[in-house]
């Protein structure tokens, strides 16, 4: 190729004259009066032009201004030679016998030939190319500008070409002088140049050896893109927020719409709660700390209780004791010093006709789970300072996470209180158990923060998700949550930034992500895997309407059938 550098091989000259120990026949015809002629003196090679020589045929080295010079053999390159070729006007090449001489005349001639192809040819490209090309030299000058930066930055060539670009950008803005500060190179980074321009852009540095000499940049203007998205963001927002008033005044008939995830132990669990709607049965939820116990109580209680009926919470490990019975019970007008002269209605009256959910129930102090007993066993209770004797009438849900039963064997919670509260358990598995459900949790709490915090993400790169994914979330679906609201919030450029992670990104995951193979599968695979399982599991919940199915995953019908295609889902 013209625009490159010739070989050694390329450069041999095999028109030269060779004499022995400096003696020297001159072929017939005589050659060139600058044709180089060779020979060894001494054991050093030495050279002179045929001018030089007299004009008999046999010389001797006495009569002669011999130079000395060197000799390379075929497998030199031409870093070895161009250094020789500055102290020598020819070299020898040599194997047995002279083969041939490299000369410094024809080294330049080849230089300067491929300087021009190669001249030739970026120019052309330079001027052919649409898109937006800027280089900088190691002083920050501009020395390549195309028409599509003219185009995007409204700056022509010689305008800007040989000027410092901190002349037309302010310095903070200028991702390409990073670059070349740092050798950092960026890949589709979104990137604002100017206040009124965003582009996508590439930068990678020049180097020469281990110096910096330079730095490139291509960009392309998504100016628009990202209004229309801002725009489509503030529209989504509206929607979203006229949905929640909507919601208020005509609440859902569905009781799941708040628990994410389409794993089977979840769709168990859905199923189990179907079956208490008629009953009036106590609950007891376990689970670990963050798996969402409350959300299921309110699940339960939906499905049973009609929508004005009440659902009061109260954590057993958040009160004190000495108040614990007066919340739980209310008490009557001067019942204690500092009471209200009012009196107060206690949890259990404001969850008359609904549910009372008791959370972390293992918390509750020993003398209060006596008569938490009496109220369940006999359906009445006084409330504190009171005579009158009140009925009750609401459902119980328990929920903890703890070991109920190690606490009844060491006395620290009452047997018969235990068995009262566990007629229907319900075990919540904690996300490490379900990690299938870790994506469409993620992308759910993505939405509701980018709302909450004005970014207006729309998707988990690969990388964050792999981490998520390998992650054994001890904190379970509240430190996913924490997770996401933690990258939203110090997400830049609409980007998550993968070092904003709470967690070490190279703690390796306890949880099987295969149950069914000894060997990891690649992750690309595994991400694969999740995905069909999400979506098999939506399209089960919808039974088969695609439709709804991609409605419930927030995609559209379009993307779904690719999605289906590409994971080889069977369609009917």
């Amino acid at each position: 190729m013209k625009h490159q550098l010739p070989s050694l091989h390329d450069l041999i000259d095999h028109d030269f004259v060779y004499g022995e120990n400096g003696h020297v026949t001159m072929p017939s015809p005589p050659p060139r009066a600058d044709t180089p002629v060779f020979t060894r003196l001494h054991g050093e090679w030495h050279v002179t032009q045929a001018a030089m020589l007299a004009s008999s045929h046999t010389y001797s080295d006495r009569h002669i201004p011999w130079k000395r010079t060197v000799a390379v053999t075929p497998e030199h390159d031409l870093a070895t030679v161009i250094p020789l070729l500055r102290d020598h006007e020819w070299i020898v090449v040599e194997g047995a016998q002279p083969l041939g001489y490299v000369s410094r005349a024809a080294l330049l001639q080849a230089i300067y030939q491929a300087y021009l192809h190669l001249a030739a040819y970026f120019e052309t490209m330079i001027r052919t190319m649409d898109a937006s090309i800027s280089v900088i030299d190691d002083q920050a000058n501009v020395i390549v500008w195309t028409e599509g930066a003219q185009h995007i930055f409204s700056l022509k060539p010689d305008e800007v070409i040989g000027k410092p670009i901190t002349d037309f950008f302010p310095p903070d803005m200028l991702q390409v002088l990073q670059t070349l500060q740092t050798g950092e190179a960026v890949y589709r980074h979104q990137h604002q140049p100017r206040e009124d321009l965003f582009v996508l852009i590439n930068t990678n540095p020049i180097r020469l050896g281990d110096k910096i000499i330079g730095a490139v940049a291509a960009e392309t203007d998504i100016t628009s893109q990202v209004r229309l998205n801002q725009e489509l963001f503030n529209a989504n927002r509206k929607v979203h927020d006229l949905q929640q008033e909507m919601a208020k005044l005509t609440p859902s008939a569905d009781p799941f719409r708040h628990i994410k995830g389409t794993s089977l132990s979840i769709r168990r669990i859905k199923s189990m709660i179907q079956k208490l709607r008629a009953t009036e049965a106590t609950v007891l939820i376990l689970g670990e700390s963050g798996v969402g116990k409350e959300l299921f109580a309110k699940a339960i209680h939906e499905v049973r209780e009609g929508a004005d009926a009440p659902f009061v919470a109260i954590n057993c490990g958040a009160i004190s004791p000495t108040l614990f019975e007066s919340e739980l019970f209310g008490y009557e007008k001067g019942a204690f010093s500092g009471a209200d002269q009012k009196g107060k209605k206690g949890m259990v009256e404001l969850a008359r006709g609904g549910t009372l959910f008791l959370d972390e129930v293992g918390d509750m102090p020993f003398d209060m789970q006596v008569k938490l007993l009496r109220v369940l066993q006999e359906r009445t209770y006084y409330a504190v300072g009171g005579t009158r004797q009140i009925e009750v009438d609401f459902r119980v849900i328990a929920a903890t996470n703890k070991d109920l039963e190690k606490m009844v064997r060491e006395g620290r919670f009452r047997e018969d209180l235990y068995y009262r509260l566990n007629v229907v358990s319900l075990e919540i598995p904690p996300l490490r158990e379900r990690m299938e459900d870790t994506l469409e949790l993620a992308h759910a709490f993505l939405y509701e923060f980018s709302l909450r915090y004005n970014r207006p993400l729309q998707t988990i790169s690969q990388s964050v998700m792999q981490h998520l994914l390998q992650h054994d979330w001890p904190g379970n679906v509240r430190e996913l949550r924490n997770a996401m609201e933690r990258l939203v919030v110090f997400s830049s450029d609409d980007q998550m930034a993968e070092d904003e992670m709470p967690f070490s990104v190279s703690r390796p995951s306890h949880c099987p992500l295969s149950r069914t193979t000894d060997e990891r599968s690649p992750l690309q695979q595994e991400l694969e895997e999740y995905e069909k399982r999400v979506i098999l599991g939506a399209l089960e919940q919808e039974n088969g309407n695609k439709q709804a199915a991609a409605r419930r995953l927030g995609i559209s019908r379009a993307t779904l059938y690719n999605k289906l295609s590409r994971l080889g889902i069977p369609q009917p």
